[in-house]
Parts: structure tokens; sequence; C-alpha cells
């Protein structure tokens, strides 16, 4: 049995897109192109209308499939997998430790710290919301015994108020997520996520940190330093360690950082 992580792009979205295309294409070369049953002014209204309508799904349908084939796990770009195994071997657990993944999706990197760690065990939480309709916490336990893990298990949570008491966890992870949630304050969403680690746990999280997401992460070092973290860095992984500036600009991913280091 072979383990399907899915895609980061949703192939609903890519489908979605392509439809569009097409239709707007037919309607343009229909009621613009050859005028069939209109005329006049209201036959250039459609062709502006329907041809911006094309260029513009045309324009996002393009990326799409260049993203999806970029994400791929299949794929020869596998992108998604170089991210995920790149944030993986941050984390490290003692003998018997917990980790915790927050935002888990398909479990990908829940089972990879979990393989990196067969001395620990790893949880993997998310909310599975509608956005993202085919991860599923069905789908990580099947990917789990696909990989032939037994360290990992997974549960409903939410990255907004986890439901763990102060330091319950020797690892925490997460990938790509906090820039989904809209509306909470980044840096808390990272305090919060840092709350249940124990002294001496090792944290890897990736994500858009820019400016305008986060704020003054260079700040915000200073400021777990300050609470005594042992270690806080900064890595631009758009600088070629997981993929390179062009890349990280094609697919909106300008932002990317990982903060790491241990409590």
């Amino acid at each position: 049995m072979k383990p399907d992580y899915k895609n980061w792009i949703p192939k609903g979205m890519l489908f979605s897109l392509i439809a569009g295309t097409m239709l707007s294409l037919a309607l343009l070369l229909v009621f613009g192109v050859f005028g069939i049953g209109v005329s006049g002014k209201l036959r250039i209204v459609l062709s502006v209308v329907f041809g911006i309508a094309f260029v513009v799904c045309a324009k996002y349908t393009v990326w799409c499939v260049y993203a999806y084939r970029s994400f791929s796990y299949d794929g020869e770009r596998k992108l998604s997998k170089q991210i995920i195994d790149g944030t993986a071997e941050h984390i490290t657990l003692p003998e018997g430790g917990v980790g915790l993944d927050i935002g888990c999706g398909s479990g990908a990197l829940t089972i990879a710290c979990a393989k990196r760690n067969p001395q620990g065990k790893m949880v993997g939480i998310d909310r599975w919301g509608k956005e993202y309709a085919s991860f599923s916490l069905p789908l990580c336990e099947k990917n789990a015994a696909a990989e032939g893990v037994k360290n990992a298990s997974f549960r409903r949570g939410n990255a907004v108020k986890l439901d763990f008491p102060d330091e319950s966890f020797d690892a925490v992870t997460s990938n790509y997520v906090y820039h989904n949630i809209t509306g909470k304050d980044k840096q808390q969403l990272l305090l919060e996520t840092l709350r249940v680690l124990k002294k001496g746990g090792t944290y890897a999280i990736h994500d858009l940190m820019s400016p305008g997401r986060y704020g003054d992460m260079q700040a915000f070092v200073q400021k777990l330093r300050e609470m005594g973290y042992e270690r806080v860095e900064l890595i631009d992984t758009t600088d070629g360690s997981f993929m390179t500036p062009k890349e990280a600009k094609r697919l909106m991913l300008r932002g990317s950082t990982l903060l790491l280091g241990r409590k």
C-alpha cells in the first residue's frame, strides 16, 4: 500500500479553473468572435467581459498546474516532500518522548518526524476543515499504516487554543498552517504552540513569516531569548534550502521561514 499525502493544491480548485477557462473561451468565441445571436454594442461588451474572464482564468490555471506539479509527491520536483523532510530533520525526541505536529493535514510531517524518532512518538492534530476536504483523520491513519509507522497517532485539535497543559510535549512542529488562520495575531499563535513545549524540547515551525503577516520576527526572536529559550533561529527557506527565490515567487511562497531551536 502506498501513502497518499494529497497535494497542497486541491484537485477541485484545479478542475474548477480548467472548466472556467474553457467556459469563458467558449463564450468569448460564441458571442464575441462569431457574434451568434448578438450584435452591435452588446457584442462588444460581451467580447470584453468574456475576454477578461478568459485571461484571468487562464492565468490562474497555468499557475495552478505549475504549483500542482511542483508540490506533487509523485512528480519530478517533489517540493512538498523536500519541505516536510527538511522540517522533520530538526525535530529530536528523547527516549519515550512525545512530539506534537499542529495542522497535520494528511499526516506527512507527523509521520516524517515519527520515522526519524522511533524512540518516541508523535501526535498530529488538525481541525480538518472544509477548505481542505480531501485531508482527514482516517487519511492520516491510512498513511501511517502505509508507511509502517506505529508511533504516530492523530486527533482533532485547534491551533488557536491547544487542548493541552503547559509543557506537555518534548517537541512541537508545524508547516504552512498559521498564515491560513485569519484574524489572529501570528506571534500569539507561535507562543500558544511553544506554551505546550517542555523545557529543553525542540521546535521547528515553517510558515510564510512575512512582516505583513507576522510583524517584526527579529523582535520576536529576541523576546524568546529573553524568556530563556536556549536556542532560537530564523532560517529563510527560499534561499535554496527548501526552494529557490524564483520558485518562491512563482509559487507565492515568499516569506517562507523556519523558526527553530530549543526551549
